[in-house]
């Protein structure tokens, strides 16, 4: 074999390494959680309000992807936390969060949501998808403290009654689960 064509077959092999990686990050983000769909801005605005922040409050926003609603929630007053799994995310989230001033406020962390305890969250922001939200309800019930609420953009969770609802942004309070 030239080192021309072992050239080729290398980069070919990493090539190939690569592809085989991406596609078991996709089935990951699509059995584990849901796929990247920014909020609008006006849908952080109204997640933000209705999740009414106080400050020095802890709040996680669950698949933060780009980071808008944790700088959002930092910016309310909040110690913010996004758990993403997709590491260009989380770079770019990271990225925006220095841009916004905000590094002692609000963190990104490369994590899968699923593996991080609730308990010490007082809000829970999630712009999921329908087939999680049950698990997440059954996962809120375990560990989140009677005062937290949880605020769900566009997907509702079933059997939980939400408290307020502004446009398809819904407030639940743990204490009402």
């Amino acid at each position: 074999m030239s080192p021309m064509e072992s050239i080729l077959l290398h980069a070919s092999l990493v090539g190939l390494l690569f592809l085989v990686v991406l596609l078991a990050v996709i089935l990951i983000i699509m059995f584990r959680g849901a796929p990247y769909v920014p909020s609008q801005k006006k849908t952080v605005q109204q997640m933000t309000e209705i999740a009414n922040v106080r400050p020095g409050e802890r709040a996680i926003d669950l698949g933060s992807g780009d980071g808008r609603v944790v700088i959002a929630l930092a910016r309310a007053g909040a110690e913010a936390h996004g758990y993403e799994i997709n590491p260009l995310l989380v770079w770019l989230g990271r990225r925006e969060i220095r841009r916004a001033g905000l590094g002692d406020k609000a963190f990104i962390h490369w994590k899968d949501f699923w593996s991080v305890d609730f308990s010490t969250f007082d809000i829970v922001t999630v712009f999921g998808i329908s087939h999680i939200m049950g698990f997440l309800r059954r996962k809120c019930r375990k560990e989140l403290k009677a005062s937290a609420r949880v605020v769900a953009n566009s997907f509702p969770f079933s059997r939980w009654p939400h408290t307020k609802k502004v446009g398809e942004v819904y407030l639940y309070e743990r204490g009402k689960l």
